[in-house]
């Protein structure tokens, strides 16, 4: 009988002392194809992932076999075509980055405007965060060249794979200097020391062919016509006039939100959530993770993921960190929030993670944070609380996860990634401020979480204080089909900031569609 055809694509486990061993590649897939290995093509791993359950570690893998080599990065960016009115981009986070990328694929004229500063000074104002306790409400953490992802983790993974084409954002990332693995990863991760030089690498391609970026330039309102947005305002008084105005202006731009309902835009409360970042020690969780394999040299730092539905509101980790650490993300002098974030190598001895409780638009209400902003205001209550609850200098109010299920505060507190320093307290009432019962949700789904990661409830462990900014709690309304906001042609609401994303990948799938849309593509 004539051999069967190979496969264009294969699963693959290999164990732990396999994984950098392509002969070993080439054994496992000639025994499960009964071929001999030297008769296989050059195989090339497409996916990796590690694979931890059932009390075994190993390396699940797809691999391809005879896959062609493709170039990365797809259509290039190109110079204007003609000499009309700019899309204004208003933001330079990954909507807005990837929207003006995918604009001059068109070679439509764009200008990108950004309220806080390009990566390189940005990072002095981050130093003044950590070390001083001073806050930049224009630069920080959130605010600036690449958006809140550039300073926080750069983390890839998402489900947002109907949105776009998720193997385009991240193969423009690995043609400007992100790192190749991102391509194979399950969960590609860059490192906030990696990826300020690919947002940078990615501008300057942009500037390259005629887009023009401005940062320190905060907008302010909208210039319109009857039915129409037809420009900006800036803060400095100067006024442009744009083709389209797409906003891309991150999830804690608020003064955003009071110059669109200022203009009559139309907003909508919609859910979010709020808590705390919760810090173990790295090999507590590699333990919990990996077993006997936790110390293996081939493994990396374990994450986690846990969610648990306590009183109809479920209860979830955030923005995983492994080997990471807890930064100070305010955005506004007297208010206190944290995040996480980890470098490239993820070697921190810290694992940290958003422990977060869902809040819907009725529970604001109920609270009594009447409108639509309520649930800005609502945050504002609680970061206020936790800067009352500070020592100073955005020390972070915190409490053992064993204290806090006693119902107690700490005296004293394990040492932390957190540079600015903790402040040993109980976190319940901070929580518990703006008159939500958070603290006893997230006591009932902590019990929950230590059934399924046995330890996790360690003296060890450290709740921090505030995680407020998981997402916007304000959506701009638009058009399913157009994309603009109903009644307000030319005006492109796009991203977190917008209601439409959450996270770096699907901020920038969202900018892409956008574009398209602005292009007469559809969206």
């Amino acid at each position: 009988m004539p051999r069967q055809p190979l496969p264009e694509e294969i699963e693959i486990e290999l164990g732990l002392d396999e994984a950098t061993d392509p002969e070993a590649l080439r054994q496992k897939i000639g025994k499960k194809l009964g071929v001999a290995p030297s008769k296989l093509p050059e195989p090339s791993v497409l996916r990796r992932s590690i694979d931890a359950r059932r009390g075994s570690v190993h390396f699940h893998l797809i691999v391809g076999l005879g896959v062609p080599q493709e170039s990365l990065g797809g259509a290039p960016p190109r110079e204007p075509s003609g000499t009309g009115l700019p899309v204004v981009v208003v933001g330079d986070g990954p909507a807005g980055l990837f929207c003006a990328y995918e604009l001059a694929r068109h070679a439509i004229p764009v200008v990108v405007l950004d309220r806080g500063k390009p990566v390189q000074p940005r990072r002095h104002d981050l130093k003044g965060l950590h070390q001083r306790g001073q806050v930049d409400p224009d630069s920080n953490y959130c605010f600036g060249e690449g958006g809140a992802g550039t300073y926080s983790d750069g983390k890839l993974y998402t489900r947002a794979h109907k949105r776009g084409s998720v193997r385009d954002v991240i193969e423009l990332l690995a043609l400007h200097g992100a790192p190749e693995t991102i391509l194979v990863d399950a969960r590609p991760h860059i490192g906030s020391n990696r990826l300020p030089k690919v947002v940078t690498a990615l501008r300057e391609k942009l500037e390259g062919v005629g887009v023009r970026f401005e940062f320190g330039a905060r907008v302010v309102g909208l210039l319109q016509q009857p039915g129409r947005i037809t420009g900006v305002r800036l803060a400095d008084g100067r006024e442009l006039a744009a083709r389209a105005v797409v906003l891309a202006t991150g999830h804690s731009a608020r003064d955003v939100f009071g110059f669109l309902a200022q203009a009559g835009v139309p907003l909508e409360a919609k859910a979010f959530a709020l808590g705390v970042r919760i810090e173990h020690p790295q090999p507590l969780i590699n333990r919990i993770q990996y077993g006997r394999f936790a110390d293996h040299p081939k493994l990396p730092n374990a994450s986690y993921r846990v969610a648990e539905t306590v009183e109809g509101r479920g209860v979830f980790s955030f923005c995983m960190c492994p080997g990471g650490f807890v930064v100070p993300a305010s955005t506004e002098p007297g208010e206190l929030v944290v995040n996480g974030m980890s470098l490239s190598r993820r070697d921190s001895p810290y694992a940290n993670s958003g422990l977060v409780v869902g809040i819907e638009a009725e529970d604001v209400e109920q609270a009594g944070f009447s409108g639509v902003l309520g649930g800005i205001e609502l945050q504002r209550r609680i970061e206020q609380a936790a800067f009352a609850a500070s020592s100073g200098a955005l020390s972070a109010p915190a409490t053992r996860v064993t204290d806090f299920l006693a119902g107690k505060g700490s005296s004293t507190l394990p040492e932390s990634s957190y540079i600015p320093g903790l402040t040993p307290t109980d976190i319940a009432p901070i929580l518990d401020s703006a008159g939500l019962k958070l603290a006893a949700r997230l006591r009932q789904a902590l019990g929950a979480f230590d059934k399924k990661l046995r330890g996790y409830q360690s003296e060890e462990a450290v709740l921090i204080g505030v995680e407020s900014r998981t997402s916007s709690p304000v959506r701009v309304p638009r058009d399913p089909q157009t994309l603009e906001a109903p009644g307000f042609a030319g005006l492109y609401p796009t991203g977190e900031g917008a209601g439409y994303a959450g996270g770096i990948v699907s901020a920038a799938l969202d900018g892409q569609r956008v574009a398209r849309a602005i292009a007469g593509l559809g969206s």
